[in-house]
């Protein structure tokens, strides 16, 4: 997916876009540079994170690096664990949203093909460039009932998470509401070493840095957010149940990796890395089997899997 993402503009439109600057942990950092380069778009830099600090931490690294190494260039922020289908007509929307980009920071709101609960949400405000329109708010990811009475409403759009704007513009906001943030993150990257194409974050002054989304980190409080909405077959595969929705499917509905015996058994997912796993008689389930770990859990509790790995974090640092 990674590649995915970094071939989705390797392409010349009508915006130019440079090399991809890469942010991940430092336990992928060469995974992520061998990715990029057997595609054949090698990266301008990898930089790594000792563990993750959420993302407003990594706008501010993003905007801090290209004003530094890109004078003049927008900085467009892109997890890699999305699918886009119509990757051109998502170019064609970035373009539109460029002018916006100059004094906004513009997140792209994807047009809702369902009462989803499973993401936040953004209400489109007045039109303030074509195509673009002042973010009025955004809203947690809501109940099934209000999910419902915004797509009746209309004017609401799934939170993409992904942002284009100028450096100076997030950083200028990044200081005024998040200043801790922007301080310890820069200070990280500054006092930082280099090997390369990699750049690994100081481990002292990222572990001070508070982690926050960017939204709530600065979104919800600037008066520069503008939202773009666009149409372009999105997903976003950071969910077993989004990966059973975009994977092959049998003629149950089931989506199976693995060795797996199943019977009687609907729109199901089984994915299995060691033991063999069998069902009967259940239907949209999630099982994930490890070595030594199995997770169940119904299709429509996929989001609570973050509940699972907090308990984790906590048990382990007993």
């Amino acid at each position: 997916m990674i590649q995915d993402t970094a071939n989705r503009f390797s392409v010349r439109e009508s915006v130019n876009f440079s090399p991809p600057l890469i942010i991940c942990n430092q336990q992928h950092g060469a995974l992520a540079y061998e990715q990029l380069c057997t595609l054949g778009v090698p990266p301008a830099a990898i930089i790594l994170e000792p563990f993750g600090r959420n993302t407003a931490s990594v706008a501010v690294m993003a905007a801090a690096w290209v004003r530094a190494h890109a004078p003049g260039a927008l900085a467009l922020l892109l997890p890699a664990d999305h699918v886009i289908a119509d990757p051109k007509g998502f170019r064609a929307v970035i373009a539109t949203a460029v002018e916006a980009a100059a004094d906004h920071i513009v997140t792209f709101g994807i047009e809702p093909t369902g009462p989803e609960t499973g993401y936040g949400y953004i209400q489109r405000g007045e039109r303030i460039y074509d195509g673009v329109f002042r973010v009025a708010r955004f809203v947690e990811k809501p109940n099934l009932k209000t999910a419902e009475s915004y797509l009746a409403e209309g004017g609401y759009f799934w939170n993409g998470g992904i942002f284009l704007y100028a450096p100076e513009t997030l950083l200028a906001e990044a200081e005024r509401h998040s200043p801790e943030i922007m301080g310890k993150t820069i200070e990280a990257l500054d006092r930082g070493g280099r090997d390369g194409v990699f750049i690994a974050l100081d481990r002292e002054a990222f572990a001070a840095c508070p982690s926050q989304p960017i939204d709530i980190a600065i979104m919800e409080k600037t008066d520069k957010a503008a939202v773009a909405p666009c149409d372009i077959g999105w997903a976003d595969v950071g969910s077993w149940s989004e990966l059973w929705r975009q994977g092959p499917r049998d003629t149950e509905d089931n989506f199976i990796k693995g060795e797996a015996i199943v019977l009687d058994t609907e729109e199901s997912l089984i994915w299995t890395n060691g033991p063999m796993v069998a069902t009967v008689g259940v239907k949209d389930l999630i099982v994930i089997a490890t070595a030594d770990q199995v997770l169940v859990l119904p299709k429509n509790r996929a989001q609570d899997v973050k509940r699972i790995v907090e308990q984790l974090k906590r048990k382990s640092a007993l």
